[in-house]
């Protein structure tokens, strides 16, 4: 119900317009929002829609937003994208040229988030977004558009770094580490792969394989037999859920040993449920956590953000939830430091953004990256998902080296 009551209240807001060509009426700033309610991004395009909703009524409830020393409450006018990039694009247009919004939060997926921008941007739009990773949205030269959470490449860089911090333990530099890699061909995949070599690179870590996975994923033992002959230090994997649950299946059947073994979507793959003890010691991207210690003034801390949410929709907020509250606390914090609703000085306000929310820290580089917040990694400890990495928030010290099977 929550959805068609703020719905109902955005349109009247709309039909109230006090200010020609902006969405704003009776001290009210209205966000526009092309969300997945229906399709095949409907699950995820909920939990973005909760995190919006929930950081809107936190908002609301501290007084809303001063901008020039004028207090304005929020809303959000919502349209179902019905998980179809063409539609979105459709409802951006609608957005912004029938019902006068100035101000964009972003869909769910890379591919929605594709499709809007160039509308966003056409019309000098401001797009804020919380579940579009591509690093391709970024090397277009977009103004308008921003993202809260990190971008694809950056998925298994904080492994690059954790294995660099820890290199020591196995007698050596860090650019005497090796690694392999194991990717699959798909965009998202290769966009991370990219990001592991840039960072590699950036360590003098030298690349010992660097093999591409195909799609339909059912057997890595020609990649596996080749890390068991190498030895490399760091194999980091995305072949996404069937992808990790593959690795973990055979990595443990024929027994490899490696040091350090990182992957993403251990979560989507549930590869604790399926692998139990196999799984104990990988490192598993993460774009949030409850147990990280960043915190801000609405929510309080990640584990504040994490009970209220639960609270509210019965149920542990998934990170596309988390993320997407801190893309509205993006926008909060960037009309009160422009101090008006001026959209070119609310896209200068983004640009320079600098805070820390309960989801992490945003500060965006030229291409409306977020360079502050690193990706988290999860270790399997004792059947549990445990944070390890950054080390600075993290909840528990890494094990490493990963013991051989033989010691198990």
């Amino acid at each position: 119900m929550l959805q068609f009551k703020r719905l109902v209240a955005a349109s009247a807001v709309v039909a109230a317009l006090a200010v020609p060509g902006m969405a704003l009426a009776d001290d009210v700033i209205t966000l526009g929002s092309a969300i997945s309610l229906t399709g095949k991004y409907s699950t995820n395009g909920e939990h973005t829609q909760k995190g919006y909703d929930l950081a809107v009524d936190i908002i609301n409830g501290r007084g809303g937003v001063d901008v020039g020393g004028k207090k304005y409450k929020l809303e959000i006018k919502y349209y179902d994208d019905e998980s179809t990039p063409a539609r979105g694009a459709e409802l951006a247009e609608r957005l912004i040229q029938q019902d006068g919004v100035k101000f964009l939060l972003g869909p769910y997926s890379s591919g929605l988030t594709k499709a809007i921008a160039p509308v966003t941007e056409k019309y000098s739009v401001p797009m804020v977004e919380a579940n579009g990773a591509s690093r391709s949205l970024f090397t277009k030269g977009y103004k308008y558009l921003f993202a809260v959470l990190s971008t694809s490449e950056q998925y298994l860089a904080s492994s690059i770094a954790l294995a660099a911090e820890k290199a020591g333990v196995l007698g050596k530099k860090p650019g005497e580490l090796t690694v392999a890699m194991a990717f699959e061909n798909d965009p998202f995949s290769q966009d991370i792969r990219a990001g592991v070599m840039e960072d590699a690179e950036k360590f003098g870590m030298r690349i010992v394989i660097d093999d591409k996975l195909p799609k339909e994923l059912n057997d890595m033992a020609p990649t596996l037999t080749k890390v068991k002959a190498v030895k490399p230090d760091i194999l980091v994997i995305s072949g996404h859920a069937k992808g990790a649950a593959t690795a973990i299946r055979q990595i443990a059947e024929m027994r490899v040993d490696v040091p350090m073994l990182a992957m993403t979507h251990c979560d989507s793959a549930k590869v604790i449920k399926k692998f139990g003890a196999q799984s104990e010691f990988t490192l598993c991207a993460s774009q949030w956590a409850p147990t990280l210690s960043y915190s801000d003034d609405y929510f309080g801390s990640a584990a504040d953000y994490a009970a209220l949410f639960k609270k509210t929709y019965d149920y542990d907020p998934p990170y596309q939830a988390a993320e997407s509250s801190a893309a509205v606390l993006t926008f909060a914090d960037a009309f009160a430091r422009a101090g008006t609703l001026d959209p070119a000085k609310v896209r200068d306000a983004l640009a320079a953004t600098d805070m820390q929310t309960f989801y992490g820290n945003i500060k965006f580089d030229e291409t409306g990256k977020n360079i502050a917040k690193p990706m988290v990694l999860y270790q399997v400890q004792n059947g549990q998902y445990v944070v390890v990495a950054p080390t600075k928030w993290a909840a528990a010290e890494v094990v490493h080296p990963r013991p051989k099977w033989a010691d198990r």
